[in-house]
C-alpha cells in the first residue's frame, strides 16, 4: 500500500472518536484523603522497612535508569527563571542533598525549625518507608542556549545530540506537554512517595525555576504480578520485551552509557533520554477484533509471543508467511518496524498513565509516558520513530501528544553534587 493511502486510512480511523467515542465512556475519578496533621519529627526507618526498600543516590550512573521498575512514576520539566551560573550550581547542590535524604526515606532538612515558619519538608511522606525512591535529573537544549543567548556560558558544552526531536508524521504535539530545561523523574513503589519528592525539588526551587508540565504514571505492582512479567499496556499488549541487558555492562556501554570519545567529556557516564506522551484511543481499540490488534503489535495477547511462536522471548521469524501466503507477521506491525533491520536498540522505561476525561471527545484521555534512554538518540530513536510514524499500523489508534529530550547527568559521589562535571 503506498505511503498516502496508509496515512489517509490512519487519520480517518482517528476521527470514529468524533463520532463513537461521546457518551460511551465512564469517568476516572481519583480521590484523596487527609487524616490529620502530620509528624515531621520522626525519620527512622518505619515497621517493615528493610535496606531492600533503598537504592542509593550516589553512584557512577544516576539511579532510575538501569533500576529496574517501579510501580509509578512522577514526571516534571522545569523552566529556569535565572540566568546566574552561580545560581544554577546552588540549585543542583540543594538537589542533591534533599534527594540522598529522600532516597534513603529520610525528609528534607532540620526539623527543629521556628514554630513560626513553614517546615522545610512538606510531611505527606512522613513515617513511609523509602519505596525504592529514585531521583534521576537531566537537562534540556534550553539550559544552554535559549533564544539565542549562552545563558550560563555553556554553550560550548552542549552537545550536538541534544536538539529538540523532529517533528514525525501524524504527530499532534502541545506545548503543554512538551520540552523544558530540566527533568525531574521520581520512581518508587508508592505514588505518595514518588510526588513528595518531586514536590519537594520544585519547592527548592522556587526563584529559580518553574514548572512547564508534569505527568503522573502505574505500572503493575509486584503484589499483582508476583511473576515479575514484562509489563502491559493499556491495550493489553506486553511492552518492553526487546531491551538491553541492564545487567550486561558492556551491552549498557556500547546501547545506554554515553562514553568518553562521543562528545563532550562532561556527560560520560549519562545518557540520552527521549520522553513522548501518547495518548491512546482505547475505546476504538476496545471495538477492534483480536486477530487485527495481534496484527498491530506483530504479538499474541496473551503469551507477549511473536506471531508464529509460543513465548515472549522467542526470536520472530520475519519470513514466516500465514496459510494465505500472507506475512504471519505484517510488514507494518509494530514489532518489524521498531526492530527494523535490527541494529538499534533502546532502554525503554515506559509507564500508563490515566488523567480522566478528554473533554474533546467524552473518551479517556489514557496513554503511555513513553520513556527511552540510549547513548546517542540520532542513531537510535530518531530513525526507529520515522520508521514507526511512516507506517506502522499501531498509529491508528494512538497520536503522540507530548516530546521532550534531556541529556541524564552522570551519577555523582558524596561530598559531590549532581551536575558538576558540566560546570
Amino acid at each position: 500500500m503506498e505511503e498516502s493511502t496508509l496515512l489517509s486510512k490512519k487519520v480517518s480511523r482517528r476521527n470514529i472518536l468524533k463520532t463513537a467515542g461521546a457518551g460511551s465512556v465512564g469517568m476516572l475519578i481519583g480521590a484523596t484523603g487527609i487524616g490529620g496533621l502530620l509528624s515531621l519529627s520522626d525519620t527512622k526507618i518505619t515497621k517493615g522497612e528493610t535496606m531492600k526498600d533503598k537504592i542509593p543516590f550516589y553512584g557512577k550512573h544516576q539511579a532510575g535508569i538501569a533500576t529496574e521498575a517501579q510501580h509509578h512514576i512522577y514526571f516534571a520539566s522545569l523552566n529556569l527563571t535565572v540566568d546566574n551560573r552561580k545560581e544554577l550550581i546552588q540549585l543542583f547542590r540543594d538537589w542533591t542533598e534533599a534527594s540522598a535524604a529522600m532516597t534513603e526515606g529520610k525528609a528534607v532538612g532540620d526539623h527543629a525549625g521556628n514554630p513560626f515558619l513553614p517546615p522545610k519538608d512538606t510531611g505527606e511522606a512522613a513515617g513511609l518507608a523509602a519505596s525504592n525512591l529514585t531521583i534521576t535529573f537531566g537537562v534540556g537544549p534550553g539550559l544552554f542556549e535559549k533564544d539565542g543567548n549562552d545563558r550560563f556560558g555553556l554553550r560550548n558544552k552542549k552537545p550536538k545530540e541534544l536538539k529538540e526531536l523532529p517533528k514525525f508524521p501524524l504527530d499532534s504535539l502541545e506545548e503543554k506537554w512538551s520540552g523544558g530545561d530540566i527533568c525531574i523523574q521520581a520512581c518508587a513503589d508508592d505514588l505518595q512517595v514518588a510526588f513528595h519528592a518531586v514536590r519537594n525539588l520544585v519547592r527548592i526551587a522556587r526563584g529559580k525555576a518553574v514548572m512547564h508540565w508534569t505527568q503522573s504514571g502505574f505500572q503493575r505492582t509486584k503484589q499483582a504480578d508476583t511473576k515479575k512479567e514484562t509489563p502491559r499496556n493499556l491495550f493489553g499488549f506486553k511492552d518492553g520485551t526487546v531491551n538491553p541487558n541492564t545487567n550486561n555492562g558492556k551491552e549498557m556501554d556500547q546501547q545506554v552509557w554515553v562514553q568518553s570519545g562521543d562528545g563532550p567529556g562532561w556527560l560520560a557516564g549519562g545518557t540520552y533520554m527521549v520522553v513522548r506522551r501518547i495518548q491512546m484511543f482505547i475505546e476504538v481499540w476496545d471495538r477492534t477484533a483480536l486477530r487485527e490488534q495481534e496484527n498491530t503489535f506483530g504479538r499474541h495477547r496473551d503469551s507477549g509471543a511473536p506471531i508464529g511462536q509460543k513465548n515472549e522471548f522467542d526470536s520472530p521469524d520475519y519470513n514466516k508467511k500465514d496459510a494465505n501466503g500472507q506475512l504471519a507477521i505484517p510488514i507494518d506491525s509494530h514489532m518489524r518496524l521498531a526492530n527494523g533491520d535490527g541494529s538499534q536498540q533502546i532502554l525503554r522505561r515506559a509507564y500508563s498513565y490515566a488523567d480522566g476525561m478528554d473533554p474533546e471527545t467524552g473518551s479517556f484521555d489514557a496513554g503511555l509516558l513513553f520513556i527511552c534512554f540510549q547513548r546517542n538518540p540520532e542513531k537510535q530513536f530518531i530513525p526507529m520513530q520515522h520508521r514507526l510514524a511512516k507506517m506502522d499500523k499501531l498509529n491508528e489508534y494512538t497520536v503522540h501528544k507530548g516530546s521532550a529530550i534531556f541529556a541524564c547527568l552522570p551519577g555523582t559521589k558524596k561530598g559531590g553534587y549532581i551536575g558538576e562535571t558540566l560546570f
